[in-house]
């Protein structure tokens, strides 16, 4: 019988390295009751598998932008890396947002001075060439946006609606959302975590499971859930196969008769 060939580097120790940022505390946007949760649970959940956790809650633009370079500036090659954002989020124009506490009303005119371009944090990561960039968005969340030209022209069409995000791609990367492109995600309201971190909790610690089974796992999870109103969306351009978030592996002991199991996560402090 045929068996899996299992490529040798999964078990390769190596740095990881984690960007976690939850924002909830709106100023101008509506609240929500989740990210903050989410973020502090997905750190928990990612320290005890070896990745080196950098959490940031609630934060401004500034701030935000500055978070995102200290963590660049800390990738070296062969790392791998992991993104998590909970929050607002917006499509608009083919770019996907990231929304900071302090995002004012938005409008499509000033979104690049007041939100964050996703598709940037994406190739600013991935260009510091690390093993894997693995970029993990809960925050497909529909937006009216206002446009003052368009106001101007018509009244009556002065709210135009952004649904969801687009489609994201980088080479080496996985990119996972919440919910398919151009729909909405179900906020967990009265519930701990949001529905697609809530599966991603229950999943992403699995030890030699590629991150992709895992994905797959949450899912179905969400989908189940939901009853098909929420359904995952997963982007890969990966190089590399059997990418493992904790590699264990076993070892056995020589003496007869004896069997004897250790395991314990692969990675570089």
């Amino acid at each position: 019988m045929a068996t899996q060939k299992i490529d040798s580097t999964a078990f390769q120790p190596r740095r990881k390295l984690a960007l976690v940022i939850g924002i909830g505390k709106y100023e101008h946007c509506q609240e929500l009751e989740n990210p903050e949760n989410d973020a502090n649970d997905m750190s928990s959940a990612l320290e005890s598998i070896d990745f080196i956790v950098t959490k940031k809650l609630h934060l401004k633009r500034a701030e935000m932008k500055h978070a995102i370079i200290d963590f660049e500036e800390s990738i070296e090659p062969d790392d791998m890396v992991l993104f998590y954002f909970a929050g607002h989020g917006i499509q608009w124009e083919d770019q996907n947002y990231l929304i900071p506490k302090d995002s004012p009303t938005l409008n499509d005119t000033n979104l690049n001075n007041s939100a964050i371009k996703a598709q940037a944090i994406l190739n600013t990561l991935s260009d510091r060439n690390p093993y894997v960039t693995i970029f993990l968005l809960d925050c497909c969340t529909s937006y009216h946006l206002h446009n003052p030209e368009v106001d101007a022209r018509n009244p009556n069409a002065s709210v135009s609606k952004s649904v969801g995000l687009k489609p994201m791609h980088k080479a080496g990367s996985l990119v996972a959302f919440a919910c398919e492109p151009g729909t909405i995600a179900i906020e967990g309201r009265g519930q701990r975590n949001g529905l697609f971190t809530k599966h991603l909790l229950q999943h992403i610690t699995t030890a030699n499971e590629d991150i992709q089974m895992i994905l797959r796992d949450v899912a179905d999870g969400v989908i189940k859930e939901s009853k098909s109103s929420q359904i995952p969306f997963v982007s890969a351009s990966l190089s590399k196969k059997d990418i493992y978030l904790c590699s264990q592996q076993r070892s056995q002991s020589h003496k007869p008769g004896i069997h004897t199991s250790t395991f314990y996560c692969s990675s570089l402090r």
